[in-house]
Parts: C-alpha cells; sequence; structure tokens
C-alpha cells in the first residue's frame, strides 16, 4: 500500500481535529496554516521526507526559518507565534503517534522561551470610572452599560458573549450556561449589580429578537425595521463590544489600553486577591488546563509583595 504523504496526514489531522476535537473554526484555519507551513519548508528542503525519516534535525532546521521568516509586510514572526507553530506541529506528532505511524517524539522538541508578559487588570478605582462612562438615560447607554457589568462579573470572553440569547439567562438564579473554547460548556453567574442593569436594558427593548445584545443605531429601533432583521443582522458583533469597552475607557481617561479581555482579567485578579482558590478561579474562567489560570498569581503575588514591603516593619 502506498505510504502517506506528511500533507495527506495533515488533512486527516485537521479533520481530526474538526470532527472528533470539535475544535472551533479559527483553531483549525491556524492550525492549517502553521502546519502548511511546516510542510512546504519540509517539502522543498527534504523532498522525499517521510514521517519516519523527519527528524529534530529538520526540525531545528525549520524552527530556525521561522525565527528569520520575514512576511510580504516586512513584518518578523514574535516568540510567541513562533511558539504557536510548535504546538500545532507537536500536536500533529501525537496524533500521528497515536494512530501508529513512526515518527519524532513531540516532547523532544521544546516550545521557544518568551519574555514573561505583563497582564494588564483594572484597579477597583480605574474600573468604577470606567463603569461609570455610559449615559444610561438611553437605551444604547443602558445596553452598554449592562455589557460592562457584565464583562466584570463574570469574566466572559467577548466571543461568548456576543453569542448569548436572553431566553438562556435565569434571573431568578442569576446564571447562564456557555460553551467556551474547544466545546467545553460551564456556569456563569451574574452579581446582583450586573444583573440589575441587564433587566433594566431588557425592559426598554421594543423587540423580540433572541440575541442579549442589539445594535442600537440609526433605524434598528423602529418596530417595522426591527421586524424585518434577521436574528444574526440584530446582533451585536465581537467587534462592536470591543469598540464599546475602547470607547468608555477612552471616556474615561484610562492609562492603558482597555479590552474585553482586559475585564476577564480584572475579574480573575478581583477573585484571587479577595481569597478565591485558584481552581475554583480555573472553573469560572472555563480554562482547560491549571496552568492558564495560574498566570494570574503572579500579578497577586506582586500584590501581596508590595502590601509587604509598604506595610511591614514599618512600626520601628
Amino acid at each position: 500500500m502506498k505510504q502517506k504523504t506528511i500533507s495527506e496526514l495533515i488533512k486527516e489531522f485537521l479533520e481530526y481535529q474538526e470532527i472528533e476535537k470539535n475544535a472551533s473554526p479559527l483553531t483549525v484555519r491556524n492550525y492549517e496554516l502553521y502546519l502548511r507551513r511546516f510542510n512546504d519548508f519540509i517539502t522543498a528542503k527534504f523532498p522525499s521526507t517521510t514521517t519516519e525519516t523527519l527528524d529534530l534535525d529538520k526540525i531545528r532546521q525549520y524552527r530556525v526559518k521561522l525565527s528569520r521568516y520575514i512576511g510580504q509586510n516586512g513584518q518578523t514572526l514574535s516568540i510567541i507565534t513562533q511558539a504557536y507553530h510548535v504546538i500545532a506541529l507537536r500536536s500533529f506528532l501525537k496524533w500521528l503517534i497515536k494512530n501508529d505511524y513512526k515518527t519524532v517524539a513531540p516532547e523532544k522538541i521544546e516550545l521557544p522561551k518568551a519574555r514573561s508578559r505583563s497582564l494588564k487588570f483594572l484597579t477597583r478605582d480605574r474600573l468604577e470610572r470606567l463603569l461609570a462612562q455610559p449615559t444610561i438615560s438611553t437605551i444604547r447607554g443602558l445596553r452598554d452599560k449592562a455589557i460592562l457589568e457584565i464583562l466584570f462579573s463574570t469574566g466572559l470572553r467577548v466571543s461568548e458573549l456576543a453569542k448569548l440569547d436572553r431566553e438562556k439567562i435565569n434571573f431568578r438564579r442569576r446564571e447562564f450556561g456557555v460553551v467556551g473554547k474547544g466545546g467545553h460548556t460551564r456556569v456563569v453567574f451574574l452579581s446582583l449589580r450586573a444583573a440589575k442593569w441587564l433587566e433594566r436594558y431588557l425592559e426598554k427593548r421594543i423587540d423580540k429578537l433572541s440575541p442579549l445584545f442589539i445594535n442600537h443605531r440609526g433605524q434598528v429601533d423602529d418596530p417595522d425595521v426591527l421586524a424585518k432583521l434577521t436574528t444574526e443582522e440584530a446582533r451585536l458583533s465581537v467587534r462592536s463590544i470591543q469598540r464599546i469597552v475602547g470607547r468608555y475607557a477612552r471616556k474615561a481617561r484610562l492609562p492603558v489600553e482597555v479590552t474585553p479581555h482586559v475585564l476577564r482579567h480584572s475579574f480573575a485578579t478581583d477573585l484571587l486577591m479577595a481569597g478565591a482558590d485558584i481552581r475554583s478561579v480555573q472553573e469560572l474562567l472555563g480554562h482547560k488546563n491549571i496552568a492558564t489560570t495560574q498566570i494570574y498569581t503572579h500579578v497577586t503575588n506582586k500584590q501581596l509583595k508590595d502590601v509587604h514591603e509598604a506595610f511591614h516593619g514599618k512600626g520601628g
């Protein structure tokens, strides 16, 4: 039987990610980009390579190529982006071994070390300044107020917020379910404050559309216009939510760039500083691995160190 090429196996791996792993379209697309780039290099430099003859030296040369890569815009690949390429390759190799193909052990390929990045989050006073910016006398302002409150109250990813439908919200229990990355489901809880502002916004809505948040521009609030809109035409997009958060951050004159993900960081940091255990925070954020959540402990540890240095040993 003819031996399958690396290109053919990559195609099968991508199908496995889509069907068996239920990976998001974005994840599959990124894996395809990274692995096609790997295959193009191997095919050009070592055209007779099979999974069995693939070795660490060939992979090392590929990584050198990545580190020297210059795109059409003249930009190089960041260390983080290079790491994504390696992660995709290791996942592919792991899949090969699982399916009885002989190849390089993925654990022998180390990830490039990136410089630790500072984690952006808002202190309580800056957060309150941000939350106070929307003008709540208009339905648009009420919507934006509810969006800001929910993002901080729940730690939702912006994509998760954009997909929410109002029938999913249980106001009596102040909770709802979401499907996060990789198809993982979790229960999300609303604070009393966030639930209050969301109810106020929904009470002002005149439409029967299912999206929790819709556009309120021009004639969109006209009943005749609303009746002609499909659910997805009315739904507020991820990009729109990002612009809303950014606009109010600028209005509040905050010294840092604020995105929905910064509010997610703020949610996690606030919980840990208040004494929540990291496993609970992992569940609330919908992280698959505890290692992803542990990045927040660096922030809280720094906070504790600052407290120690500011107050310890000051009594003489």
